[in-house]
Parts: C-alpha cells; sequence; structure tokens
C-alpha cells in the first residue's frame, strides 16, 4: 500500500463515529478491544507507536501471574488467591487497594482460558533463579509472540487499528468523554467515541516528568521499555478533573545492565546474578541484603536501592562458582583474575573493595546452598548481613557486571472501581471512561512488585473495561 493510499485510509477510518475508542496499543488496550468488540461494539483502537515497535512494554514481557487451582502442561502445582495475595501484600508492605487487589487475583484465574481462545501458546518456566514454574505461564515466542496473537485475533474480530496515531487532546465535560484529537501524518482529526477506554501506559519514557518526581538522578535512569510511553494520555486526564492514584516516584525498577541503551533495551538488559555474589557502590560498600528473598519477590526493588546510590550506580561481583547460575546478560561480564584488577576496571579502590569483599567472606557461615530454596547459606556480623545464597567470593576467575536502575513503568495514574471505570476528583465513577494497564496498576501496587504481575492487572482490566465500554454502548 503507498503512503498516499495508507493516508487516505487512515482519514477515512478518523472520520467514522466509533462506540468504543481504546487508546494505547498493548496487552491491556487489546484485551479491552477484543472484549468490546466480541461484545458487538464498534472499535478504534490507536497506536502511538509505528506498526513494529507496536505493543507498548508487553513486547518486553515473558510471563503471566494467575491464581490456579491445580497444575496443567505448564504450570507445576496450584497458586492459591491467598497465596497470591500474600506474595502481593509482602512485596507492596501493604501499600495497594486491598478490595481491587483481591478482586484482581481472583478474576486472574480466568486469565489462562481468555489468553489461549485468543490463540496465546504457553511453555514451560525457564530456570535458573526465576523460580516461577508453579507461579507463572511463559509466552511461548515471549511479549512479541503474544502481542501478534492479539493482534491477529483483533483483525479477524474487525477492529480498525491505526498506529502512528497519537492522542493529543481529549474533549470531556463532568466526566463524560465525547471526542479526541487525535494526531496522524502531520494533520490532527476529531474522533468521536461513545465511550473510551485509556490504555497507554505511564510516563516512564518523559525523562522531564521523572526528574520533576526524583531530581536530576533520573538523567542516570535507563528506560527498559518502550520510548512512545510519555505519559500524554495521563497528564490529559488527570487534568481534566480524573482522580489520581500513586505516588510520582513509586514505579517497577530493576537494577539493569548499565551499557544497556537509554531505550528499548528490555528484558535481556536484566541481570538476575544479585543473589549469588554482593552488590557495591561507587565507593566500593554494600549497601542491602543480595539474598533477602526468592529474586522474582525482590527483584524490582533493586532499580530503586541503585538509584539512591552516588551517581545511581552499582556493580554486582561473583565468582567463577556462580557464573553459570543465572541467565545472563546480553553484555559479557567484566572478568578479572583477582579482586584488585577487577577494581581496576571497574575504577574502584582497589583497597576498599579487597576490604568489601574479605569482610564479607569472613562473615560467611557455613550452610547447605541450594539456589532453589532459601537456604542456610547466611552471614553473620554484616551490616548489612546476606540472609541466603551467601558463598565467600574466592574462586577466580571473579566477574563483576555494572548496573542502572531500569524503569519498567509508573505507579501514577487514575483512579479505577472493579469494573475499571475511571474516578474523578469529586469521588463518582465516569460513566462512559474506563482504564486499563500501567495507567491504572497504581490502585494494586502502591510500591513493589510482582514478577508478572503487570500484565496480570493489564489483562484483568483490559477484559473489564472492553466488557464494561461493550455494555454501556448496548444499554
Amino acid at each position: 500500500m503507498s503512503s498516499e493510499t495508507a493516508r487516505d485510509r487512515a482519514s477515512e477510518i478518523l472520520a467514522r463515529r466509533y462506540d468504543v475508542l481504546v487508546v494505547g496499543g498493548g496487552n491491556a488496550a487489546l484485551c479491552a478491544a477484543i472484549n468490546a468488540r466480541r461484545g458487538g461494539a464498534e472499535v478504534l483502537v490507536v497506536e502511538a507507536a509505528p506498526r513494529f515497535y507496536r505493543g507498548g512494554n508487553t513486547r518486553h514481557t515473558r510471563n503471566l501471574r494467575c491464581a490456579h487451582d491445580e497444575a496443567n502442561e505448564v504450570l507445576t502445582g496450584p497458586y492459591p488467591e491467598e497465596e497470591f495475595w500474600d506474595d502481593l501484600l509482602r512485596v507492596t508492605g501493604g501499600e495497594t487497594d486491598e478490595e481491587l487487589a483481591k478482586f484482581t487475583i481472583r478474576e486472574s484465574k480466568e486469565l489462562w482460558d481468555f489468553m489461549n481462545e485468543q490463540g496465546v501458546r504457553f511453555q514451560p518456566s525457564l530456570g535458573g533463579t526465576l523460580s516461577l514454574g508453579r507461579t507463572n505461564a511463559f509466552f511461548l515466542g515471549g511479549g512479541r509472540a503474544l502481542i501478534n496473537a492479539l493482534y491477529l485475533t483483533a483483525e479477524k474480530l474487525g477492529i480498525e487499528v491505526l498506529y502512528d496515531a497519537e492522542v493529543t487532546d481529549l474533549e470531556i465535560e463532568d466526566g463524560f468523554f465525547s471526542a479526541a484529537a487525535v494526531s496522524y501524518a502531520g494533520r490532527e482529526h476529531r474522533v468521536e467515541a461513545k465511550a473510551l477506554v485509556a490504555a497507554a501506559g505511564g510516563f516512564e519514557a518523559n525523562i522531564e516528568w521523572l526528574t520533576e518526581a526524583w531530581g536530576p538522578e533520573a538523567e542516570n535512569f535507563l528506560i527498559r521499555g518502550t520510548p512512545y510511553n510519555k505519559g500524554s494520555m495521563l497528564r490529559m486526564l488527570l487534568d481534566r478533573g480524573v482522580k489520581q492514584i500513586g505516588d510520582p516516584k513509586q514505579c517497577h525498577a530493576v537494577a539493569i545492565d548499565a551499557r544497556a541503551p537509554k531505550f528499548d533495551g528490555g528484558i535481556s538488559t536484566r541481570l538476575d546474578c544479585v543473589v549469588f555474589g554482593i552488590v557495591v557502590n561507587r565507593n566500593a560498600e554494600r549497601f542491602y541484603d543480595e539474598g533477602e528473598d526468592f529474586w522474582p519477590k525482590r527483584y524490582a526493588i533493586w532499580g530503586r536501592l541503585v538509584a539512591a546510590q552516588p551517581d545511581q550506580i552499582g556493580y554486582a561481583i561473583i565468582d567463577s562458582r556462580s557464573i553459570d547460575k543465572f541467565m545472563p546478560s546480553i553484555f559479557p561480564p567484566i572478568e578479572a583474575g583477582s579482586i584488585e584488577e577487577l577494581a581496576g576496571k571497574l575504577e574502584l579502590d582497589p583497597g576498599k573493595l579487597r576490604a568489601t569483599v574479605d569482610g564479607f567472606n569472613a562473615a560467611v557461615q557455613p550452610g547447605n546452598f541450594d539456589p532453589n530454596a532459601l537456604d542456610d547459606c547466611r552471614t553473620e556480623g554484616l551490616a548489612p548481613e546476606k540472609t541466603h545464597w551467601a558463598r565467600t567470593i574466592s574462586e577466580p576467575p571473579f566477574y563483576a557486571y555494572p548496573l542502572r536502575p531500569g524503569i519498567t513503568f509508573t505507579y501514577l495514574g487514575v483512579r479505577v472501581n472493579k469494573r475499571a471505570q475511571i474516578i474523578m476528583d469529586d469521588g463518582k465513577p465516569s460513566a462512559n471512561m474506563f482504564a486499563a494497564g500501567e495507567i491504572m496498576a497504581g490502585n494494586v501496587l502502591g510500591q513493589g512488585y510482582l514478577a508478572g504481575i503487570g500484565m496480570t492487572i493489564g489483562a484483568v482490566f483490559g477484559r473489564i473495561a472492553g466488557r464494561e465500554a461493550g455494555n454501556y454502548v448496548r444499554n
């Protein structure tokens, strides 16, 4: 199709009046669009990214956390709602809307069947430090395969999708949506719809907004996901009387390889070696318990921990016994024959790093090392202690990975209820505006993160938003 023909086709699409306008192109948006369409609604999806980069952060995901009562061909055992809630409560420290969180967990039990019905396929869990075989379903082919399956279903259902299309304004009066301004190919188009589903992600790719919250430290953050999540949709909604939820400094932030690109590095830049060694800062000092809990329950705190260190950088250090125990980064480790040589390559003080390693080694207690359990390998007499998986760093060669805060998505968002209705500042739900995904994840995630729960929130509330938008249109 020529560019001129494509523009004409897009102008024709944008000139129609729709039942449901879905803003965003990831998991939450597609789940909403599919459910709305299955309910009989005429649906338009507008995605700010080009077609190749469609899908937002869903492109980089690997798995989905879901409650279930028994094992199946992929999940190795039951994961009851009560255990899921206990895991979420632990990582959030209680910073969650309990009613919405428990509702999300209960609804997650339907996601396995729903995703299979949309053509999504699963594979057994990856090994290493993940320990997710019982709790999380891994997508066969990863996030891009998932998003391709959802788009294929949307296409078969007759859902209109427009790429490179950014919403630049919203017409909202007294909590009621009537139209959106959509920029496409240099022109503004007014698109009317009976209902709106906001599923356009957070503001993690907006460095200026991150700096407002974090200060100049944000300049050193790396963005793991899409560069298209600028938060413009979120800002428009908040400026038009929508109730805010969450803290702008709270986010899914993990420690990633400092050599990763500024944007879109994805899952391959994550480092899973932390539990097998020590992590030091620019001053060659440890600053947190590397073995506090299983990695999927703690990996998301390490971005914030590194962000609080001088120059927002850290260094994970292991020895030869641990180099094959985790999924490696896309970048090779920095290798040295001695701790002093390693310090030189990292531009750290050799004497300080040697003292830190020696002090750690001296504090390691005898135990039975087991990467698949909360073992009894710990330290004694250190601050901070390492409570599990503590082994001396003594077998050369020695390896290091530089760490930076890697921001996946932000938790500042819009308030919703169990029908995915957007709540206005006066406390009343909008009749025809709904939200799903990162833009409302702060209702469930006040802080902390559980591996795979972002996909859970997006799919659960995407399905509900689509269903409720369709119900509103019919009624």
